[in-house]
Formats: structure tokens, sequence, C-alpha cells
């Protein structure tokens, strides 16, 4: 016994080094100093406990997992211990392909909270939304779940079902909905029509290659389009992802200065990304769009974009998640996710809890309909044109017919129902008709 107790001892010291980086072999407890070597001894001898006492035989490897998973457990809604299956799952995730609903989530306020549905994936197509609560997963609660456990019971093949129940604010009963699994193949970067000279970039997700597929889509929106007079960047339920991709997403917008830093307890955390010229430059001006759901790297490029004054942001507040996490693989391919310092704005802002402010609030909700008479009659002001025997002039029809059919009917449905964008095209055109007025 004494043998195995030495070997516990050795291995969890490992673990420790790992994590502390080798810093000194004394901790802080209680407000007095305390020998790591005596908190190790409790562990051990707790540990000694339950192999000895416990109703059923345990392995090993199951009480140190338990240990690690509860110890980072105990830090914040980061970080966590990711065990060699969920190490992979991660590795997986990263490449913007694996199997699930396609669903961002958190732990806040002790709550497993949805930062955002990915685009085009079951639980967007289901109507889960940012801020939606799951208070279960099929039949198990979702307290005191950490966020990777949450993972792996929503993760599975294609084809398998899936039910959450969910609070949502403003709606007094839970709801339930039951998802079938796909293959959620993420492409971050999408393009839509709008009006001539002025182009839309969807941007879902930051994942590996997202700021090679930005420059890919601006160089054929440019050349499709002419020289653009303007362009909106939607970054609205942006769950987040890689950081040095949202730097090179900013990068590409801002020509020098600094993007993003990161302020930490040790040297290496403290990091500064700055802007570079590029081969290309955008110069016409760009509307930022976020929303609740816009969360970490999205709020990086937005807060950058911000402060360089290179873009107006408009939409919601974001979501706040201002934190680094560090993936720091273990030997036995296993990992810890370890959150190691704070993002902050080029102007020193904390994006923590605290998230992007748009600079122009403008709801998600379309625009109100028209307003009935007492009788229920859509009411409509007569104009010139309703009057009998009035006046046409030669051409004018011809001119107003061409200018709405360089906006497709499916764009001019998609404006009219995204308050959001509508607005966001009406700030880029206003701009182009100051820039042309003398004061």
């Amino acid at each position: 016994m004494r043998k195995n107790n030495r070997k516990i001892i050795i291995f969890t010291l490992s673990i420790v080094f790992v994590l502390t980086g080798w810093v000194s072999l004394r901790a802080v407890a209680g407000g007095s100093e305390k020998s790591i070597y005596e908190q190790l001894k409790l562990f051990s001898d707790v540990m000694n406990l339950v192999q000895e006492h416990y109703v059923e035989e345990v392995d090993t490897q199951t009480l140190i997992y338990g240990a690690i998973s509860g110890m980072l457990h105990e830090l914040d809604p980061h970080s966590s211990f990711l065990r060699p299956e969920d190490y992979k799952e991660l590795e997986i995730e990263t490449k913007g392909k694996f199997g699930g609903i396609g669903i961002e989530i958190t732990i806040r306020n002790g709550v497993l909270t949805v930062v955002a549905p990915l685009e085009d994936t079951p639980a967007d197509r289901a109507g889960i939304q940012a801020n939606d609560q799951i208070i279960k997963i099929d039949d198990t609660p979702t307290q005191d779940m950490s966020l990777m456990e949450a993972v792996h019971k929503m993760r599975g093949r294609k084809g398998t079902k899936v039910r959450l129940t969910i609070l949502r604010e403003g709606v007094r009963k839970p709801l339930e909905f039951e998802l079938v699994r796909d293959i959620i193949s993420i492409r971050s970067v999408r393009t839509r029509p709008l009006e001539k000279g002025y182009g839309y970039v969807r941007i879902s997700s930051f994942q590996s290659g997202t700021g090679r597929d930005l420059r890919k889509a601006l160089t054929e929106l440019e050349k499709e389009e002419g020289p653009l007079q303007g362009l909106i960047l939607d970054l609205r339920n942006n769950p987040g992802g890689l950081l040095d991709q949202a730097v090179a997403v900013a990068d590409e917008f801002i020509d020098q200065g600094l993007i993003v830093y990161t302020g930490g307890r040790r040297e290496s955390q403290q990091m500064k990304f700055e802007a570079h010229k590029g081969a290309t430059s955008h110069s016409y001006p760009i509307v930022v769009l976020v929303n609740g759901g816009s969360a970490s790297a999205s709020e990086i490029v937005a807060g950058a974009l911000q402060d360089h004054k290179r873009a107006v942001i408009v939409g919601e507040p974001t979501f706040g998640k201002g934190s680094v996490q560090t993936v720091i693989p273990l030997k036995d391919g296993s990992a810890v996710r370890l959150t190691t310092s704070l993002y902050y704005t080029p102007s020193g802002r904390s994006i923590q809890a605290k998230g992007i402010q748009p600079d122009i609030l403008v709801p998600r909700d379309v625009q109100p309909a028209p307003q009935d008479d007492e009788n229920g009659e859509r009411m409509r002001r007569i104009r010139e044109k309703d009057l009998p025997r009035h006046m046409e002039v030669p051409g004018a029809e011809t001119k107003k017919r061409e200018k709405t059919d360089s906006v497709s009917e499916e764009t001019q449905r998609w404006l009219k129902a995204d308050n959001q964008v509508r607005h966001a095209l009406e700030l880029l055109k206003s701009y182009k008709i100051m820039a042309q007025m003398s004061f």
C-alpha cells in the first residue's frame, strides 16, 4: 500500500508541476503559508480512505481525474479538465467539423447558458437563442454539470436525438426542444448580395482559416461590385473561436497600432498583437453588427475596430467573455483548459463581464407594422400619383424600375425582415450622402 501511496504522490506532483510551470512549492491557504506537501498528504489520505472503505472498488485514474476536474471547477466557468477523448473533440472542433447540434455554451451565474447557436445548424433551425438557460439535457439536470460534461452529452452521431429543457427570459414555462444531431460543418465566412457598391460579410465563428477566407471574400466582393462604398461585417451570434484568427480579421481593416492585448499574472501571459499594413487597402466605411450572442473573438474584432475609429458598431451589447483560455496538453493524452489572462481592447477596456457597447443601439425587432384606422383598414397617405388625371413624366417609371431591379426580391425581403442589417445599410448610404455635402 505504501508503494501505491508513493506512486500517487509522485503522479500528483507531476500534474502540479505542469499547471504551475515549476513555480515555488509553497501555497497560500487560509491566509497563512502551508507546505504543498502537507496539502498533498491530505489529498493522499482522503484517496486512501476512498480506496479502502468506499462501498465499491474505484479505479485510481477515475479518482485522479475527478479530483483534477473538481479543482479546476472551483476556479471559474471556463477552466476545465479535458480527458483524452474530450481533448480530441476540442481539436476536431477547431477544424470546424464535428457531430452535434451546433451550439456554443458557457456557465453564467452558475447556470449552463447558450452563448449562441451556430448558423444553419439543428440548434439554430430549432429556434434556440443566445442567453437561453439549459436546465436539462435529456433527463439529466445541468446543475453542477461542467462545460465539458454538457458538451459531451450534446455531441453524438448524426441522426441521434437529444432533448434540451430551456428557460428563456420573458417565457413563463420551460421550453423543450428535441434536436436531431447532424454533422456540424462550419463555413465561417459567407457573403450575400446587397445594393450595388455595398458589401455584406457574415463571420459565424473564428476557425482555422477564417482570416484567409475573409481576404478571399473581400477580393471577390471588390471585384464583382467594383469599388465598394461600404461594408457590413456581421458578427451577430458569433461565439468566438481562435484568437489568432480574430487578430487576422481585425488586421485586415487596420493598418497599424494595437489590436488587442492580454494581461495575466505571469510575463508570458502578457501579450500584444499589432496590426500590419496589408497588400490591399480597404478604405471604405464599415459597419459591424453585434448582439448578445457576439462573444470572445468577435468582441476582440469589434472592440479593435471601434477603438481605432475604423467602424461603427451597431446592434446590441455583446456577451462579455473577455478571458483567455490556454490548453495545456498532458502526457497521458488529456489536457488542462486554464484561464490564464484577460483581453483588453487597444484603449485599455476590459471585455470581461462588460462586453462591447454599440455606438448605435438598434434592436433586432423589425419595424412596427403600419397603423390601422378605426375600421381596421390599413391607413395609407394619398400621394400625387393616386390623384385622377395626374401627369406622367416620360421615362420616369423606367428609371424607377431600373433602380428597384438592382436589388433582388429575395434581398429586399431579407432587408425588410432584418432590422439591424437594414439600419446598417442606411447608415452606410447616409455616410456617402453626407460626404458629398458642403457645410
